[in-house]
Order: C-alpha cells, then sequence, then structure tokens
C-alpha cells in the first residue's frame, strides 16, 4: 500500500527523534575540558555573585569568592564610592550600583548569590530580599541585629532552599574538629562552664553622640547607610569602622568577636538557646560620683553569664562566661606562670569534670591543659577538615551553591549561625537592660535591669520578667523599610 504523507510526517519524526536523541547522548559525553581546554569551567560551574558593600570586611570577602577559582564578581554594590573603590578596580568587569534595591530589581536574573558586607543593621533585610529571589547568600557576621531577624533568616533558608553561611571563617578551621574529638573521646569529661573573652572594643564605646553636625562626604549616600536604623544627622568619625559602637548601628564588642570565639562551645557542646542571662558592665564617670548615662552607646566593658539547658552532649546545663574590654577570667592553675592564656588577648576556655581544653580566636591551636597533655594525644580524627581552614570557608560556600541546596555542607549555615547569634543578642538584651530606666510619679529614677538575671521564652521570643528590654528583640525600622515576610 502506498504510503501516506501522514505517515511520511511520523516516519520523519521518529527518524529526527532517534537521530537528536544520539546526537545529544554523544554531546552529553564529551568532557567539559574538551570543549572548553584544560582547566575550563562551563557556566554552569561557575557563580556569579553580587557584593553589596564592596570596601573594608566587604573588599576582602569578595576578593576572596574570586578567589576560589568558581566565582565571578558581576556586580558590587556600596553606599560609599571611595570605600568600594578597590573592589571596583579589581573588578572593572562589575557592574556597581550604590542602591542594593535597585540592584535586585534590575539585576536578579543575572547573579546566582549574594555576599553581604554593611553594617549589622542592615543584614537581614538586604539577606532575606536576596533569598526571596532565590538567590544564595553569604552574610558577614553577626548574622543579623536583632533577635527576631535572625530568627526570621533561620527559617527563610529552609523555605527558600537557599544555601546559606555566615562569615564566621572559624567555623571552617581545624579547632572546632579537633576540640569535638576530644570531647567525644572523654578527655575532658563533661563540660559544665565556658569562659570566652576579648580584648575589644577598640573602637569608642561608653560616650555620648556627638552634638556636632558634620558635612556629608559627597561620594556617601547617607539616607542609605542609615537604611533601617532611625534618621539622624551625619557625625564625624561613625562611618566606616565606629558604628560597631553603637546600638542603632551595630552590637558591640559581642557582634564583632562573639561568634569567633563561641563557635567553639556551640559546635562542641551542641548549644542552642540560652534559657537566661546576666550582666554586668563598665561605669563611665563623668564627675565626681556621678555616672554618665550614654543608652545609645554600647559600655566600655561587660562580663554576661548565659545559662544554656542540657544537650545531647552534656549531662546537664552549660554556664557560658562572656568578658570584652580587656576583662579576662581567672587564668587555669594548669597554665604556668609565663604560659600564655588563649592568644593573649582573645580566648575560649572549657572547664570540665576531667580536665580543661582552650583555644584562640577562630577557635584556632586547640590545646589541653596543662599544656604537657598535648604531648601525647591519641584520639583519631573523625571529622572531615575543610580544605584550607578558616581560608576555605568561602570556597566551601561558592562550591556548595553551585552543588545546589541540600548537596553540599557548609561550615556556619543559617540553621547553625542563628542560634549562635541568637545567644550573643540575648546577651546584649542583658547589656541594654542595665541602662533601662523608670521613673516614678516623684520624678526618682530607677533602674529595675540592674543586678537581676533576664528570664527567656525561647518559643515566645521575650523576656518575661523586664518586659522593657523587648523592645530590642524585634527594633522599629525606619518608616519606608520592611523586612520581608
Amino acid at each position: 500500500m502506498e504510503e501516506t504523507k501522514k505517515d511520511q510526517n511520523a516516519t520523519n519524526r521518529r527518524s529526527f527523534l532517534k537521530t537528536s536523541a544520539i546526537a545529544a547522548s554523544a554531546f552529553m559525553i564529551v568532557p567539559r575540558h574538551v570543549l572548553g581546554g584544560k582547566g575550563f569551567l562551563a557556566p554552569s560551574d561557575r557563580l556569579i555573585v553580587a557584593g553589596i558593600g564592596a570596601g573594608g570586611k566587604g573588599q576582602s570577602d569578595i576578593a576572596e569568592f574570586a578567589k576560589s577559582g568558581k566565582a565571578d564578581i558581576g556586580f558590587l554594590c556600596d553606599v560609599h564610592d571611595s570605600r568600594a573603590a578597590n573592589s571596583v578596580k579589581a573588578f572593572p568587569k562589575a557592574k556597581y550600583y550604590r542602591d542594593w534595591r535597585e540592584l535586585m530589581d534590575k539585576e536578579a536574573k543575572n547573579f546566582d548569590a549574594v555576599s553581604v558586607s554593611t553594617p549589622d543593621h542592615n543584614h537581614a533585610i538586604i539577606a532575606l530580599a536576596a533569598m526571596q529571589l532565590g538567590k544564595h547568600v553569604y552574610v558577614q557576621k553577626p548574622l543579623t541585629h536583632d533577635i527576631y531577624e535572625a530568627r526570621a533568616l533561620t527559617a527563610a533558608a529552609k523555605k527558600y532552599k537557599v544555601v546559606t553561611q555566615m562569615g564566621n571563617q572559624g567555623a571552617s578551621n581545624d579547632g572546632p574538629r579537633q576540640m569535638k574529638e576530644w570531647y567525644d573521646a572523654g578527655l575532658i569529661g563533661d563540660v559544665h562552664t565556658v569562659y570566652a573573652w576579648t580584648d575589644r572594643p577598640v573602637w569608642p564605646q561608653g560616650i555620648p553622640w556627638s552634638a556636632n553636625k558634620a558635612q556629608v562626604p559627597s561620594d556617601l549616600d547617607w539616607d542609605l547607610w542609615l537604611g533601617t536604623a532611625p534618621y539622624k544627622d551625619y557625625v564625624d568619625k561613625l562611618v566606616p569602622f565606629n558604628w560597631r559602637g553603637w546600638w542603632d548601628y551595630g552590637t558591640g564588642a559581642l557582634g564583632d568577636m562573639g561568634c569567633h570565639l563561641l563557635e567553639a562551645p556551640f559546635s562542641v557542646l551542641n548549644l542552642k538557646y540560652a534559657s537566661e542571662v546576666q550582666a554586668s558592665v563598665g561605669s563611665v564617670y563623668v564627675d565626681e560620683f556621678k555616672r554618665g548615662y550614654f543608652p545609645d552607646s554600647c559600655p566600655p566593658s561587660s562580663h554576661v553569664t548565659l545559662k544554656f539547658p542540657k544537650t545531647t552532649k552534656t549531662k546537664g546545663d552549660v554556664t557560658v562566661h562572656w568578658m570584652d574590654g580587656g576583662i579576662q577570667p581567672e587564668r587555669p592553675e594548669e597554665l604556668q606562670a609565663n604560659e600564655t592564656f588563649g592568644d593573649g588577648g582573645n580566648g575560649t576556655l572549657f572547664i570540665g569534670t576531667k580536665g580543661k581544653m582552650m583555644s584562640e580566636t577562630y577557635s584556632a591551636n586547640p590545646k589541653l591543659l596543662p599544656l604537657t597533655k598535648n604531648k601525647d594525644i591519641k584520639v583519631a580524627q573523625k571529622f572531615a577538615r575543610v580544605q584550607g581552614g578558616a581560608g576555605g570557608h568561602y570556597k566551601q560556600w561558592v562550591e556548595a551553591a553551585i552543588a545546589g541546596y541540600g548537596k553540599q555542607e557548609v561550615s556556619s549555615p543559617f540553621e547553625i549561625a542563628g542560634p549562635l547569634t541568637e545567644a550573643l543578642l540575648m546577651a546584649n538584651l542583658a547589656i541594654r537592660g542595665v541602662d533601662v530606666q523608670r521613673k516614678n510619679s516623684e520624678g526618682k529614677i530607677s533602674y529595675p535591669g540592674r543586678n537581676i538575671k533576664l528570664l527567656w521564652d525561647n518559643d515566645l521570643m521575650k523576656v518575661t520578667n523586664l518586659d522593657d528590654v523587648n523592645q530590642y528583640v524585634k527594633r522599629e525600622y525606619r518608616k519606608g523599610w520592611t523586612l520581608g515576610a
């Protein structure tokens, strides 16, 4: 029977599909390096990063992503042009924006991931906006300015299924893994107490806000820099670094160094959320017996005590002491007179029922005490190390983002970084509570937040015995700025 035109079309279609499938399968088995040459990475194997905050720490973060060899810096964004100048010079092909909102509106289809390295008060709003666009995010420590924001970002990472990493490089160091191995092997028994201390702040704190309005630099968008914070006139010596000591923008010494020094206790002991906190702070006297009152500024020093409930790694509650402003705990008696405690200015000390161990900044150089014990340690390695240690923190995130959500492990995902950040911010609630004032009907001032401990309801995210500090759990953003759902 003569083949109809319809039969011919069907036969031709089957032949086309068969031929196309064979051709496609042949193409798929050709190695990518054959197509692009030795060392070639296909576009799908590269991460295009938008760096928001391109000066200071942002500059070094962006450079590290590029150094991984698997990331392209496609976009740069900064409110302060001169601060971003070095990054602009280093990445001339990157398109530059001042307003991160404009960047995301116009270029969302053209990048895969976002690095956030701005002052603390704008971390959350930028990071969440990026996550809602399906972008992987790397956010400098501390993760957020407020407890509410930390909880929101932790939930968002899971909701939007993106790869997240906090800029807590010590989490990728060998130190936390080494100490976990020692602890799991029972070398120091059950840990019940931890001390962490720092020589920060290394910027002014415990001072009044300047009364001298200054001229805004021509290359700085002051309104964008303020972002979520209340409007104030520009003053000298706030930008680019000293904002850390002001509550509207920074989180003090805890925000700067807390993640680096408390990473190991959280990792080793599996700490999550604290149940109570108390604080004492250094005082500044402005005259004879006249204590200064500077509630807008973080104090010059503090000692905070947090209690964490029993975990899967402890037999009971764990007490964590935080000290800053140069305050340090008593030297362990196991240390000889001339042996360095921590790294001198910073450190972490674990006290167990059978012994002690300590580490330096970034959880580096862990040691058992007395130091003579370190000569004969025989504990097998059971936790994989991150290639490059702290320096490999960036490449680890880049590779995980390329692989996709849930495919590769990162050291400081928001599910870990969120609770760690919340602990630091809860400590700050106790510090800020010291400055809470109340006036009675006769005008007499009292300070109800001093010499007490705060009790925390983790589910409700509130302090139950001093409502005055709950305003800092979730601050009110400036009009026009909102944290997305």
